[in-house]
């Protein structure tokens, strides 16, 4: 199969990922700001303790048939992260946001529970997009998620 999209789809994907989080977040009443610092993306603090969060977010685009692909995580992204943290007194966190056909995920969780469920080898942790870990994800109390589901209206058709 074509790729369909534009050849600027990457980057796109990180920004989108970025202020999806950012506005999610802001929902749920996080006060938070997306900076621009090597190994995180956003910062916020918690509305319901006093934890601030240095967060990495991680964006892809999934073409049909590759929605269950993995996510890429390279531990120099993980120190990198770790490293921004200390300088801001935070938590280092990672969000994922997988753009997988018609849903979009979006994941929130620790840096160290991102390890603890996919520690990875020396250079690379991923994280599984399969339906088993897409249920596992759902019921993990330390992962904060969500799903975007995409219904499209007639405007798609003639563009």
């Amino acid at each position: 199969m074509d790729n369909p999209k534009s050849s600027r789809h990457s980057k796109i994907t990180g920004n989108f990922g970025e202020a999806l989080i950012l506005y999610w977040l802001s929902k749920q009443g996080y006060e938070c700001a997306l900076i621009d610092h090597t190994g995180i993306d956003i910062i916020a603090r918690d509305p319901k303790s006093t934890d601030v969060l240095g967060i990495s977010v991680k964006s892809r685009s999934r073409l049909e048939g590759t929605e269950q692909s993995h996510v890429n995580i390279m531990k120099t992204d993980i120190r990198k992260a770790e490293e921004a943290c200390k300088s801001f007194h935070c938590v280092p966190y990672f969000a994922i946001v997988i753009d997988a056909r018609k849903r979009i995920h979006g994941y929130l969780l620790s840096s160290s529970h991102l390890l603890e469920l996919c520690p990875g080898g020396a250079k690379v942790s991923a994280w599984p997009m399969t339906t088993k870990r897409l249920e596992q994800y759902a019921v993990d109390a330390c992962i904060k998620s969500f799903v975007l589901t995409e219904e499209r209206d007639g405007w798609a058709k003639g563009v």
